[in-house]
């Protein structure tokens, strides 16, 4: 009985040490298929690579809408710094040239009217723009600028366009603290009006149509100076253009109203003091009679229909031969007063009549194409003729 017992711990032992041998066995197995895990650095944990990727604020801008500045500075052809608003809706002019140099480029703009519009206007402009306050001037003879029309008008800025004055800076700066409204100056000469619309078109931020309005000018002015060329200095016409109702006002060369017919032809009208008005330089018919132009171009309102050629002109070279002309009006003159823009319509003109061999285009056309773009009209070949009806020579 003892030996069974004694068998049966024996065979228990045994069992025991098995499982225990077996036991560590597999452990140690199961350790050595482990592989060791490296963590490299700034390598994240497993647990958080399913996690989105953050974009720091360098590379993902904040989602804001950066506004305009409500004003910025503009420097004016007197080398004047302006604070001007960004965006400019509501304009006042300075005078009747500035406003027919504006209307061609933002006549929805202006508040007012520096001068009436002729009756003529009626038939090619919308009736609209007649309604608009009076403004008056700021240079000239013809009043001053009403300032409280200006003011309540709601003029975001006053623009002057033309030739540089006297005392122009202080001026200016001086309107601009009375009514405090930014006030700017526009230098426009005829050789240089592409550049006064390309700076006009970066005041009131209307760069493409006032590149097109630059473009045209430039184009008309150097097909004018290579007709020019073409004929040649010596070669020019001996011309005078007369105004005022006895005729004997001449628009002297050098003066800033002469600017085409100092370019087109030989201006005889010297005189020691050229006038800056529009009325010119009065002299007396025997002063005519000794420069004997060969060609003479009478303004609108001077005596053309009411000249005698057989009368007291009868001796002048011009007269004699029938070379005497009406410089043609509609809707304003088209030699100037004021010398605005629509003297490139008194460029066409005028290179045609002096040099038809030379200037090789349809002035018709022409002068349809400058309507369209300055005037934002059409016209038709009835209104050109009646316009031009005393510009093509007499007898």
């Amino acid at each position: 009985m003892v030996k069974k017992i004694v068998a049966l711990f024996l065979t228990a032992l045994m069992l025991m040490s098995a499982v225990v041998s077996c036991g560590g066995e597999n452990k140690e197995t199961e350790t050595i298929q482990q592989p060791e895990t490296v963590v490299e650095e700034n390598q994240k944990p497993a647990s958080e690579t399913s996690e989105p990727e953050v974009i720091t604020s360098e590379e993902q801008p904040p989602d804001e809408t950066i506004s305009e500045p409500l004003t910025v500075m503009f420097t004016d052809s007197l080398g004047r710094e302006v604070e001007v608003p960004s965006n400019i809706t509501r304009v006042a002019l300075s005078g009747p040239l500035t406003q027919i140099v504006l209307f061609a480029l933002c006549p929805d703009k202006l508040v007012g009217l520096a001068a009436d519009w002729d009756e003529s206007a009626e038939e090619f402009l919308d009736a609209k723009y007649y309604t608009l306050p009076f403004l008056g001037q700021l240079y000239g003879g013809k009043g001053t600028l009403n300032l409280e029309t200006i003011a309540a008008a709601g003029a975001e800025v006053i623009i002057d366009v033309g030739e540089q004055k006297t005392g122009m800076a202080a001026d200016l700066d001086t309107l601009q603290a009375q009514l405090g409204i930014p006030t700017v100056h526009i230098d426009a000469y005829t050789n240089g009006m592409g550049e006064a619309y390309r700076k006009l078109g970066e005041l009131l931020n209307m760069e493409a149509e006032a590149e097109t309005l630059a473009a045209y000018c430039e184009h008309v002015y150097s097909r004018t100076l290579e007709i020019v060329a073409q004929v040649g200095e010596a070669n020019k016409a001996d011309i005078l253009y007369c105004a005022g109702d006895a005729g004997i006002n001449v628009i002297a060369k050098g003066s800033y109203h002469a600017e085409i017919i100092d370019l087109l032809a030989n201006n005889l009208a010297v005189v020691e003091n050229p006038s800056s008005k529009g009325t010119g330089n009065e002299v007396d018919l025997e002063q005519i009679m000794l420069w004997d132009p060969e060609i003479i171009l009478f303004a609108p309102d001077s005596i053309y229909s009411t000249l005698d050629p057989a009368g007291d002109w009868s001796s002048i070279t011009a007269i004699s031969n029938g070379a005497y002309y009406e410089v043609p009006y509609g809707p304003y003159n088209w030699m100037g007063f004021p010398p605005s823009v629509q003297r490139y319509l008194g460029m066409i003109w005028l290179a045609k009549l002096l040099y038809p061999e030379q200037a090789q285009y349809d002035v018709f056309e022409e002068v349809s194409d400058y309507f369209e773009l300055f005037y934002h009209a059409s016209i038709t070949r009835e209104q050109y003729d009646r316009m031009t009806a005393n510009s093509l020579g007499a007898g």
